[in-house]
């Protein structure tokens, strides 16, 4: 049995590899020669695929900088937290998980991908679009959670408020991000649990 799922993993691990090189190479190009002038060519060129896998990972360009590979792996810890915690309480550890172990690489590479989505006015834009899909994510891992249906008006009723508060602590009035500095982790992690913390005491004023 363990013979036929190390081949599986070793798969999904190439994959992440890959999807990770290509956001990086277009991180970089957006920064050296600007985000117009960048051709999906170049960022498959770059990252050393072809035109063809670069469109697998990515069906747009606009996607290499869109995709937060945070915040699949924030819903996995999320949803492997112990069972006997409540909610809010297995997101505040799942946080606090995923900022206290994110590389060094990946830090540098999260700041610059910010960076880009606030200064080109589509990209902006695409990320408040999705807050809905946001929900539905976070809706379908606390349904995990608490076996619930992820249809259930509390169930994203809950996942709304999460949302919000994030988006809230996240992005100040002028639409940039409230955590973009050079103690990015450390800096993300605090607003997020002070942002969650307020929720769960039924954001007091």
């Amino acid at each position: 049995m363990h013979s036929n799922e190390e081949p599986l993993g070793l798969r999904e691990r190439k994959k992440i590899r890959t999807r990770q090189a290509i956001q990086e190479q277009a991180l970089r190009l957006f920064a050296e020669q600007g985000y117009a002038e960048t051709t999906t060519e170049q960022i498959a060129a770059a990252a050393e695929v072809s035109p063809s896998t670069f469109f697998r990972y990515f069906p747009t360009k606009e996607e290499t900088v869109l995709y937060d590979p945070i915040d699949p792996v924030l819903i996995q810890i999320f949803i492997e937290q112990p069972a006997e915690l409540a909610p809010l309480d297995a997101m505040r550890a799942a946080f606090k998980k995923v900022f206290e172990d994110i590389p060094v690489e990946r830090t540098q590479t999260e700041l610059e991908r910010q960076k880009i989505i606030f200064q080109i006015p589509e990209l902006r834009s695409a990320i408040f679009e999705r807050l809905g899909d946001i929900i539905n994510l976070m809706a379908d891992a606390v349904a995990r959670r608490t076996g619930r249906q992820a249809t259930d008006v509390q169930v994203r009723s809950w996942a709304g408020a999460v949302t919000g508060v994030l988006t809230a602590a996240f992005i100040d009035p002028e639409g940039r991000p409230t955590t973009h500095d050079d103690d990015f982790p450390v800096r993300m992690l605090d607003v997020a649990d002070a942002a969650l913390a307020h929720l769960e005491a039924g954001l007091p004023l």
